[in-house]
């Protein structure tokens, strides 16, 4: 283990991240205001896979107050989310795609002013765009638009632009960082730091409501109809109970955790790192650990003391 801050300990252990089939997509609108609505509605209910369609997130903002080096296509306020789905599912590709179409189509035509736009157009790509025009009940057409082919979709709003195809890639997700603290408070400003931190690393997600799970959970459960259920061991309030072989140290009173996802396992890394070192300087945090399970989930493992593990 490594003190990172005045009390602050790193344990020397890594999350069991596992590979991921992602898609990415570029929303714009006229302003931050309805770009936010936008990804709001499309990234929602996308904490978990556990009973989620897909994990969900915005990676960053572009263009007009947010990341400038990132011209939009139309060169109006845009941000990029990403969607990803366990590359261990049997039916991956066509999950992914059934994600992003109900998203895009639900959340992001619905919304007053906006475009959506493609990252990427190689192979493997949905039609996104095409399955989306037949809202257009055969008044759509496509259009050279900012410089590329679009679907133009009218709506009684005005018109909705979208690019007819949509990459989709390897990833990684169920990165995850958890973070003891001596309060909640304490616990929960460090995931909040933490959170904030990855939205400078270009390529990743967390999924879960305002980046925090304040529920982490373990696989299985003693109810035969649930494949995951609460962490007990790391739940302070059983500490003492008898049967529970709590793993809590002594004055925890709260674990938050992060989830992260991203293009691969280098970003999400990157990410891990970013969190751990905006979080650890919290008063209150007793120690940054962080899930796994013995290599049985995924062998994407993300260490949070990389310099030891160099060679593995």
């Amino acid at each position: 283990m490594t003190s990172a801050g005045s009390n602050c300990v790193i344990e020397d252990t890594y999350a069991e991240a596992f590979r991921s089939l992602y898609v990415e997509f570029l929303i714009t609108a006229r302003d931050r205001k309805w770009l936010d609505h936008a990804i709001n509605a499309a990234t929602g209910y996308g904490s978990s896979t556990i009973m989620c369609d897909c994990e969900a997130g915005l990676d960053r903002y572009v263009g007009p107050g947010g990341d400038e080096s990132f011209v939009t296509p139309d060169g109006r306020p845009g941000a990029i989310c990403q969607l990803h789905v366990p590359r261990f599912w049997k039916h991956r590709v066509e999950a992914l795609e059934k994600a992003l179409l109900a998203r895009v189509c639900q959340n992001v035509l619905t919304c007053a002013t906006t475009a959506c736009f493609s990252l990427s157009q190689s192979e493997p790509y949905y039609r996104l765009g095409r399955k989306l025009s037949f809202f257009g009940d055969g008044y759509e057409q496509v259009e050279d638009r900012f410089g590329r082919k679009m679907w133009v979709v009218p709506t009684m709003g005005g018109e909705f632009c979208i690019d007819r195809r949509f990459g989709y890639h390897d990833g990684v997700m169920g990165g995850n960082l958890w973070f003891m603290a001596t309060s909640e408070d304490a616990s929960l400003e460090a995931a909040e730091r933490a959170v904030e931190a990855c939205q400078h690393v270009p390529g990743v997600i967390t999924p879960f409501p305002g980046g925090v799970a304040s529920s982490g959970s373990k696989a299985g459960s003693k109810h035969k109809f649930l494949f995951a259920s609460t962490n007990h061991p790391f739940c302070p309030t059983l500490k003492g109970r008898p049967g529970v072989n709590s793993q809590i140290p002594d004055g925890i009173k709260s674990v938050m955790e992060i989830i992260i996802n991203g293009h691969d396992l280098a970003t999400v890394s990157a990410a891990t790192q970013a969190a751990i070192k905006a979080a650890a300087v919290v008063p209150g945090v007793e120690k940054i650990t962080a899930g796994n399970y013995g290599g049985r989930l995924g062998k994407a493992w993300v260490w949070l003391i990389p310099e030891n593990h160099q060679e593995a």
